[in-house]
């Protein structure tokens, strides 16, 4: 593989990481992502840690194969379940220079910052709950703060299938904050550790009580990848910087657009590739 500069690339199981791009595209618009959705074998949220980190692992390849030195894993459960394993066993074999990132760790850092009772709560997929890694990762920086997650099955479903405004949503939302709640009176912040759900912010906002900080990830993200390239201006120089933007999915096409524009608001050109 070439060293020579190339777009930024995010990587997701589905579109949900189409609201890390967003966030990125906002705060460092000149340079050039390529975006790439498995959306076929989506969701990853139940998978095993094998799989998800095999259909990862392609998913990264292929990026670097379209000329990315640096990929983000714009997917919870992806850096749950394979970020360490890539970072750690398969970049040393593909090419010791090219870099991955999670979504993860970025939000665990800020979150000092951010609880006042150091009781924080999580929402997220059942894959990411299970590997417990906003748990390590937070209690790795702030061993003082008490973290609690609940699993939401239903709300990826209900932001695909466009349902995040329909009255349906309402109990699904409510049922898990008040399940966060009754496991942790005292949570004062509450990251969104999945990212479609800041889809269903309103519904979030609705039904959380006045006085909790709901944390999405975007921004966050953002400016962790500001500082990042601040730190490293080797990596920096490798991104290519011309404002643009491409898309590939695994799955339909014509379906990608129509999702697209719910996370996006804009209409977009997409490429269908196969993985694995």
């Amino acid at each position: 593989m070439k060293n020579t500069p190339g777009p930024i690339g995010i990587f997701d199981s589905g579109y949900g990481g189409l609201t890390i791009l967003h966030g990125i595209r906002q705060l460092l618009p000149q340079y050039d992502y390529l975006y790439l959705g498995d959306n076929a074998r989506a969701p990853y949220g139940t998978r095993s840690f094998d799989v998800v980190y095999e259909f990862t692992r392609q998913a990264v390849v292929r990026l670097f194969e379209e000329g990315c030195q640096l990929v983000i894993l714009g997917c919870n459960t992806a850096s749950a379940k394979a970020l360490r394993t890539i970072q750690q066993q398969d970049l040393p074999q593909l090419d010791a220079k090219r870099r991955v990132l999670g979504v993860i760790r970025p939000t665990a850092e800020i979150i000092g910052q951010l609880t006042r009772t150091r009781h924080v709560g999580i929402f997220a997929t059942e894959g990411t709950i299970k590997s417990q890694s906003y748990n390590l990762e937070i209690q790795k920086l702030f061993p003082d703060i008490q973290v609690t997650g609940v699993a939401c099955p239903f709300w990826v479903p209900l932001v695909e299938y466009n349902e995040a405004d329909s009255p349906g949503a309402d109990y699904f939302v409510k049922k898990r904050i008040d399940q966060l709640l009754r496991a942790d009176s005292e949570i004062d912040t509450v990251i969104l550790g999945c990212t479609h759900y800041p889809l269903l912010l309103p519904k979030i906002h609705r039904y959380m009580p006045r006085g909790i900080r709901i944390v999405s990830q975007g921004e966050y993200v953002a400016e962790a990848l500001k500082n990042y390239f601040e730190r490293h201006q080797d990596m920096e120089q490798l991104c290519t910087k011309g404002g643009s933007t491409r898309y590939l999915t695994t799955e339909n096409p014509d379906k990608f657009r129509e999702q697209a524009q719910i996370f996006l608001h804009e209409p977009v050109a997409v490429e269908k590739i196969t993985l694995g």
